[in-house]
């Protein structure tokens, strides 16, 4: 290698390091965004955060949907995962509660990733893969406990997608108060989906006092929005 080219190879390196640490910073800032606002986060919302400017950002992800896939895609295949992981459980009602809990509980925590979830409106190819994976996973989640004579015959996957939303937005508005409170109302829907309803399960958070209700029910709107 030339003096020169030595040289070059020098300059270039601090260069490297520095767009190295900048895409570290965008994406820390970029998830903590995501996860308390969703994805409608403005790109100069994420570079403030980031502690780095517009022109930096672009440098590094194009489009924000770039940004989203450099994010989202483990986090997406890793719920896919889960879904395959409760298939393979013993008990098929014992599989199905626990997607439900851990899938709810992921998406109570990260608003972005919900999103994606349940919306085509972001997400490139190989996240829409994944997605696409997850639907087929818990359906079959859904029909073996219905095999096994442990889910109502009469609900549909879709029904319990809906129940995900909902326990997401029960989430929303009583982070601030009682952030743990939509596993409740998981215990008693739960309930309500057994074909075996011989004794209650215990309810895994107290019931909102009074006080907790009303400062619920003030929020115009969920959290972070």
């Amino acid at each position: 290698m030339t003096e020169q080219a030595t040289r070059a190879t020098a300059a270039d390196r601090p260069l490297r390091r520095d767009a190295e640490r900048n895409r570290r910073r965008i994406l820390e800032g970029a998830a903590a965004a995501f996860a308390e606002q969703g994805l409608d986060v403005t790109t100069d919302e994420i570079a403030r955060r980031a502690g780095v400017g517009i022109g930096t950002f672009y440098r590094r992800f194009p489009t924000k949907e770039l940004l989203i896939e450099a994010l989202f895609e483990d986090r997406i295949g890793k719920l896919a995962e889960l879904a395959e992981e409760c298939l393979r459980a013993e008990d098929p009602w014992l599989g199905l509660v626990s997607f439900l809990d851990q899938a709810t509980a992921r998406q109570v925590a990260d608003r972005g990733l919900k999103e994606l979830v349940f919306s085509t409106a972001h997400g490139r190819a190989r996240i829409a893969a994944d997605r696409d994976r997850i639907g087929p996973l818990f359906m079959a989640l859904v029909e073996r406990a219905q095999r096994a004579g442990a889910l109502r015959p009469d609900v549909a996957g879709t029904d319990l997608a809906l129940v995900q939303l909902m326990l997401t937005a029960v989430a929303d508005f009583t982070r601030d108060v009682a952030p743990e409170s939509w596993r409740r109302f998981l215990a008693l829907v739960l309930d309500g989906l057994r074909t075996d309803r011989a004794a209650p399960s215990p309810l895994p958070h107290p019931a909102l006092a009074p006080g907790e209700i009303t400062r619920v029910m003030q929020c115009d709107r969920p959290h972070g929005r």
